[in-house]
């Protein structure tokens, strides 16, 4: 193993290896730990670089989360503070907070639903979906480099494999859920 140039820190190449070699000595299958961990390792990475990225457009991570949400949200969907406070994993009341500062720069706002007076109605507002673009762009010329040592057919390989392991996923999922309603 060779360490990084000028640094006693191990490279993403080395925790890497050490990570799955831990856990195949657990008794993982080196196959599936491989994957697995390559995966969360590169989300790791990444989710490092992206919250660098955001902070440069003056956001956190939990108001791109909002933003995200809202933006690759369908055509037709609405979407209440309450929607966004559990897909973001937070208390109703930090989702408020959230919004708050989020309707003070202008990037979301919040309207009554005509349908039921009762609820409120989050939307992008221009400048919101300038800040999602803007974000996606930056993101893009990262992760392009990132997968650089691939060819294009190589990516639309992995692209392909990925999906087929959301997939597998998603009926686990869906199993899960079928178990738990005759429970």
């Amino acid at each position: 193993m060779s360490r990084s140039k000028n640094t006693s820190r191990p490279t993403a190449r080395e925790e890497y290896e050490a990570e799955v070699a831990a856990y195949v000595q657990a008794g993982g299958n080196e196959q599936v730990q491989r994957v697995i961990t390559a995966v969360q390792g590169l989300t790791r990475r990444l989710s490092q670089w992206y919250a660098v990225g955001l902070q440069d457009v003056g956001l956190t991570t939990g108001e791109w989360t909002v933003i995200s949400r809202l933006a690759t949200a369908p055509k037709d969907a609405t979407t209440t503070p309450s929607q966004l406070a559990e897909a973001a994993a937070v208390a109703p009341s930090s989702m408020t907070h959230r919004l708050d500062k989020l309707a003070e720069r202008g990037l979301i706002e919040r309207s009554t639903d005509p349908a039921n007076r009762t609820r409120v109605l989050v939307e992008l507002t221009t400048e919101g979906w300038e800040t999602f673009r803007q974000v996606i762009r930056n993101s893009d010329l990262l992760e392009s480099d990132v997968l650089s040592k691939l060819t294009t057919g190589q990516r639309e390989q992995l692209a392909t494999l990925l999906e087929k392991a959301i997939a597998g996923l998603d009926d686990l999922t869906a199993a899960r859920d079928t178990a738990a309603s005759y429970s």
